[in-house]
Parts: structure tokens; sequence; C-alpha cells
């Protein structure tokens, strides 16, 4: 027997041994990766995508420093511009990250009751163009199947709008973003997905049982395909099968290599989210000494502000401790230069045109939209101009987060653009990307407007994120949009349901029934012999 024919019996006799359990897994992901596009495209969409905007005048206010000294802050996480409901700004103060934050306005210091909450609300009515009433708001500091892990964000506000239709709106005031919306429709969706395609019902005692069974389900798809293309190499058919069988076939040329795709790269997946277990690498920065801020800016706002747009005022951690102000500048069109982002050197460009219709607003979202311009640092104590910028102060804050010595460090770059490395549910841009050798061997990438740590990817982690994307997410279709990314995905996986998994089952189907009477029919050939004597 030569080989190819001992190849196509095997190969014919795993597939049907295998049909089962891989049309079922098929039917299972299949169908659960459908709630995903689903999901995603008609899911409740944001009405604007900026946050509110705001002018930043502080001529004639009182200093902050003074207005913190009052309120016997002398040390802070974060101090920092916000949009306000009328246009102007207030200063916006975070002590415990996982606390309200607390709002003083600039004019006269005097703080607002409720502040964060009423922060929240008004950035959700800016996002969602709504003036519905709000039934419930508060505050969430732990994730949970309504706000999963994968938005990163924490503390937000939970926000229910009255309507029949589940309207929840998940506000960050850290950051002014809309964390997350959801709606009735988006929430059943979510739950097929994450009761079907993750399994996180599965308690965390026994993720170990989830991971084999996945495994062993979504290595039977894998074989499934290679068992398919093995049959299709070494059985030559001169003419179309008829029926069911015909058309199986021929979904198997065009279908066999996205199933080894989707397969292959969901156990890369499975198994390297078992040894690194998913979560948010998002840290708040060490509280900055905000009481030793001697020097008022405001009292020389004029001339600080005379030709420039100032987009933000933020009091930092500079690189030697020492603190700053960081005077965040609205992004002008400027060609040349070069910021660095996907891995390749581009031109820094103007500011994007701000997308408002949802498909643009969609597309934005995944793609990402630098919001603002370089930055000015001013000694907070002395009111002296430093010469310090953006790039030091990344560097300074990444250290302080790893330990490692600068040497240790192979590349800074200003990201602009998300990618797979550093995707659009970190929801910050622009941030600094650090990379660090041993002993670190991650890469880190930071926010330097809050001396914020976003995430932290080790080099380990880097291959499966890029065969996730590329293999399983096919974003190697980025050029065609996320609308037309979403639709070629979709189409792919109903044929994979339909001519694959259905088909497929009911020819196994077929099969074991008709082995099933062959057998039966023996037997009773059998039992109508005379007994031999």
């Amino acid at each position: 027997m030569s080989v190819k024919t001992r190849t196509a019996r095997w190969s014919y006799s795993k597939h049907q041994w295998l049909a089962l359990v891989g049309g079922i897994s098929l039917l299972l992901w299949g169908l659960s990766g459908l709630a995903h596009i689903a999901m995603v495209l008609f899911g409740p969409q944001q009405a604007q995508f900026m946050p509110p905007p705001a002018a930043v005048s502080l001529e004639g206010a009182r200093p902050i420093a003074e207005t913190l000294r009052e309120h016997g802050i002398s040390e802070a996480v974060a101090v920092k511009t916000v949009p306000a409901k009328d246009g102007s700004v207030l200063w916006q103060v975070t002590g415990d990250p996982m606390a309200e934050r607390r709002y003083f306005r600039p004019a006269d210091g005097t703080e607002i009751k409720d502040g964060d909450r009423m922060q929240a609300e008004f950035l959700a009515r800016h996002f969602l163009a709504t003036d519905r009433q709000i039934t419930s708001a508060t505050l969430q500091t732990a994730f949970d199947a309504d706000y999963p892990w994968v938005n990163r964000l924490l503390p937000v506000w939970k926000l229910e709008f009255a309507g029949t239709d589940g309207l929840v709106a998940f506000i960050h005031t850290e950051t002014s973003s809309l964390a997350a919306v959801n709606n009735n429709t988006k929430t059943v969706l979510q739950t097929v997905f994450r009761a079907l395609h993750t399994w996180e019902w599965v308690p965390p005692d026994m993720d170990w049982l989830r991971v084999v069974v996945v495994g062993a389900m979504v290595a039977s798809l894998l074989a499934l395909a290679l068992t398919g293309i093995a049959m299709l190499v070494t059985v030559r058919r001169k003419k179309r099968l008829p029926g069911a069988r015909g058309w199986h076939r021929i979904a198997g040329y065009v279908l066999a290599v996205p199933l080894i795709m989707f397969s292959a790269s969901g156990i890369y997946h499975l198994i390297q989210s078992a040894l690194v277990s998913p979560a948010s690498q998002l840290r708040m920065g060490r509280p900055v000494d905000v009481a030793s801020g001697q020097w008022p800016l405001e009292r020389d706002w004029a001339l600080i502000a005379n030709g420039r747009n100032i987009a933000s005022v933020a009091l930092v951690e500079g690189a030697m401790g020492q603190p700053l102000y960081r005077l965040g500048l609205a992004p002008k069109a400027v060609m040349g230069g070069g910021a660095r982002h996907h891995g390749a050197t581009t031109a820094v460009q103007g500011p994007a045109r701000v997308p408002t219709t949802d498909a643009e607003i969609r597309e934005a979202r995944f793609a990402g939209l630098k919001p603002d311009g370089p930055a000015i640092y001013v000694d907070a104590t002395t009111g002296a101009v430093v010469k310090t910028g953006d790039r030091d102060l990344a560097v300074a804050i990444a250290r302080r987060f790893t330990g490692a010595p600068d040497s240790a460090v192979t590349n800074v770059e200003l990201i602009t653009r998300f990618s797979h490395e550093y995707d659009f549910r970190n929801k910050r841009l622009p941030v600094w990307r650090i990379d660090y050798g041993a002993p670190v061997k991650a890469s880190l990438f930071v926010d330097t407007g809050a001396g914020v740590l976003v995430d932290r990817v080790a080099d380990g982690e880097k291959l499966e994120r890029l065969v996730f994307s590329f293999i399983h997410k096919w974003n190697f279709l980025v050029p065609v949009g996320r609308l037309g990314q979403n639709v070629i995905v979709g189409l792919l996986g109903m044929a994979l349901i339909g001519f694959m998994a259905l088909i497929g089952l009911r020819l196994d189907i077929v099969r074991r029934m008709r082995t099933r009477r062959y057998g039966r029919a023996l037997g009773d050939e059998a039992n109508s012999r005379p007994a031999e004597t």
C-alpha cells in the first residue's frame, strides 16, 4: 500500500472520529465569536469621541498650592485641570487612587461637594448626548461581569439611565473618558461571549479544568482541519460528490486555512493566558509633594499663556523628584521630525479631524487619536523652565516602577497610535514606550501627563500578542477599515459554521446511523441462522 493511500485512510478515519467533538466545538466558538462581532457592530455607540472642550485660563485665579494647603492636602497622586460644565476648568485632585476625586474651583479655591459624581454625570451626558434621567450612580472599584477587566480603568462611575433599553455608562473621571457603555443588547451578547468563548463562568480554583477542556476542544478543531487538508491532498475527485458531501469538500478548500488560523492561535492564547494570568497593569504614580509648590503659576499666567494654546495643566513629579507644573499644549500641524509608532518612523501630523459619525467614532476608538501636543515643564518651587522634557520624565517614571537603572533601557519612543502591543483597550494616547533589556525584559507604556504606568508587556508575551492580533483577530485587514474587517471575519465565521460545522455534523450523524443500522442488520441475520448441531 502506498504512502498516499495510507495517509488518505488514516486521515479519513481520524477525521470521522474527530467530527462530533470538532463540529460541536466549531459551533460553540463560531457562534460566540459572531456574538462578539455583533457586539462591536451593533452595540451602543458614543455620540461624541473627544472629551468636552475647555479653555484653560488661570489669570487672577487663586494659587492651587494655597488651595491645597487650606484643605490639608500636602501630597496627592495627581493634581490637574479637567473640563467643567461651563466650558472652563476645575482642579481635580487624586489622593487615594481608588477613592473619589476632589474638585476645586480655580477662581476662589472652594471645593465642590459630590464633585466626582457630578463630573461623571457631566461627562456621561457629553459622550452619549443625552438628557435622560440618571436613576443610579455608583463608584465601582472592581471589575465584574458587566465591566470586565479588559476595560482596564478603575475606579469608574457606573451610571444607569432611565428607559427600557438598559443604558449604562462607565465613566473614568481621572482621564475624562467613557470607559464603557452597555445596553440590554450588548449585555446579552457580552454574556454569551464570556460564557461560550472564554468560559469565564468557571470558578478560579478550577481554571486548570477550563484550560484542559477548552484546550482539548480547540485542539480537536485544529486536528479536524489538518486531517481534512490531508484528505483534500491525497484523495482526488474527477467530479464533485453529490449533496452535502460535495459542498463540504468544496468548503474545505476555502475554509481549512482560516480554521487552522483561528484554532492554532486560540490554543496559543489559551496557554499563554494560563501561564500569565491576564490583568490590568495600570498603576498610578506615587504621591507628589504639592505643599512645596511655592511659586504661584496663576500670578504669571498672562505671561505664560501669551502666544500659547495651553490645553491642560498638571502638577507632576520631575525626574529628580521635584514638583513640576506640566503645561500641555494643544497640537499644531507640524510636518517632519519623527514620532515612531507601529515600529516605523513617520512624520508628526497635526490634530486629526475629530470623528463625528458612528463609523468614524468606531474607527477612531480602535485606531487612536492623539488628543494633545508637546508639553512645557516649569519648576513649581522656583518658576524656572525645566530643560527636561516628556522623554526624560517618561524614563524617570519607568525607573520608579521597575527599579532598574537607565542603562537597561534599550529604546524610548512616543506612541501615537494603538497597535498589537499597546491596544485600544488602554484608552490613552499619546504615551511613551520604554523598552528594557535584562533584568526587566519588558516594555513599559507611560502617560507623562499623569505619571501613570498604563501597561507593561513582558518580552515573552509579545509574540503571542502579535499572533493573536493578526492570526486570531485578523488585524492584518486593518487597511479595509474596522467595519470591513468585522464584516469579512463575520462572513468567514458564518461560512465555517454553515459549511463545515452543520454539514459536517449532518454527515457524521448520517454515518453513525448507517453504521448502527448495518450493525443491527448483521445482528438480526446472525440471530436468524439455525443453531449448529
